[in-house]
């Protein structure tokens, strides 16, 4: 298979990228080359900002799958989706479960309603519409029969980019009390960056078509889960102090944010994240690995970069002030 990464050398696309070259595929990546790819891929470079930014894509070579990982303005992959339109077979954007209108439904499937305003030659406007807009594009050029839309939802695993899982390593690494938001029991959902990318490229093999939810099963793990395995794997002798949400909600601190991955319990937040329906991508062939091994693996890669995560630009920081949580720990005891 001849697959061209639109990206391809940070998280979700440099996880695809090393899929394909683990099947023997041939392996063309786009991008602005700020970042080495992988080795053994052909680079093209380009900006998809700029008026003449396609240009490395103009020189008439073909392929059997297009995977864009876009997240700005839908336009930009409106006009890659036309270039290419006719030289590649099928187009796989990785979206977002942001599409879906707000509040998302308990047990959100690819039939729930869609955020309204989208347009696929659109310029980037609010992060759920430019991901839609960037699905609009994709099935215009290629039509519903030839795009595979890959809604993802919560994505962690090495070189994560956006710093939630990192960032609970680092502040369990540095031992102390930490404050856990509970219940610890309490499940929730994320898919490996890993298994999104072998998801994909077998979409892409089986020629798969339209939308699919794209996350671990609820259930895959829980807040204590996930802590408790970042624990494991740290040897850190930090102190997890489970504490309820009504004084991690009474202190100001943002769910998701200030405390990545949580979000509490019987909020329209939690349905929205972590009760999504994954049936349909389950039945096409997505497995997705241990928790634990998310985990040790994110801590290893991290390790090897130094202990700091690259950080996206376009994305908030994460992570809680250490302030606000002695704060929080003191008031309430930590108790969950």
């Amino acid at each position: 298979m001849r697959l061209l990464v639109l990206g391809g050398t940070e998280f979700v696309g440099r996880a695809v990228v090393e899929a394909a070259l683990g099947r023997g595929w041939e392996v063309t990546v786009f991008n602005r080359g700020r970042h080495e790819p992988p080795p053994g891929v052909r680079s093209l470079h380009g900006d998809r900002t700029s008026a003449e930014g396609l240009a490395a894509l103009g020189d008439g070579t073909g392929w059997d799958a297009v995977v864009d990982t876009w997240s700005a303005a839908p336009r930009a992959v409106r006009e890659t989706a036309r270039l290419l339109r006719g030289r590649a077979g099928r187009y796989a954007y990785v979206s977002s479960l942001s599409v879906y209108d707000w509040p998302r439904p308990v047990g959100c499937t690819e039939d729930a309603p869609l955020v309204a305003g989208a347009a696929a030659g659109a310029d980037r406007t609010e992060y759920a519409q430019d991901k839609r807009g960037g699905e609009l594009a994709a099935v215009e050029s290629f039509g519903a029969d030839g795009s595979i839309l890959v809604r993802a939802g919560l994505i962690l695993g090495p070189y994560e980019n956006v710093g939630r899982l990192p960032w609970w390593l680092s502040r369990i690494a540095k031992g102390g009390p930490v404050l856990a938001p509970g219940p610890r029991e309490l499940p929730v959902q994320f898919v490996d960056a890993r298994d999104l990318a072998e998801w994909t490229l077998g979409a892409v093999e089986r020629e798969l078509s339209g939308p699919y939810n794209l996350i671990g099963p609820p259930g895959h793990t829980t807040m204590g889960g996930l802590l408790e395995a970042c624990l494991r794997v740290t040897g850190s002798d930090a102190e997890l102090r489970w504490t309820a949400p009504e004084p991690i909600l009474a202190a100001g601190i943002e769910p998701w944010v200030q405390l990545p991955v949580w979000v509490p319990p019987d909020s329209e937040s939690y349905t929205g994240v972590h009760r999504v329906d994954v049936s349909r991508a389950l039945a096409t062939g997505l497995v997705c690995r241990p928790a634990e091994e998310t985990v040790a693996d994110t801590w290893r890669w991290l390790r090897e970069a130094g202990g700091v995560a690259p950080a996206r630009e376009d994305r908030p920081a994460v992570g809680l002030d250490p302030v606000v949580e002695a704060r929080v720990l003191g008031v309430s005891g930590g108790r969950s």
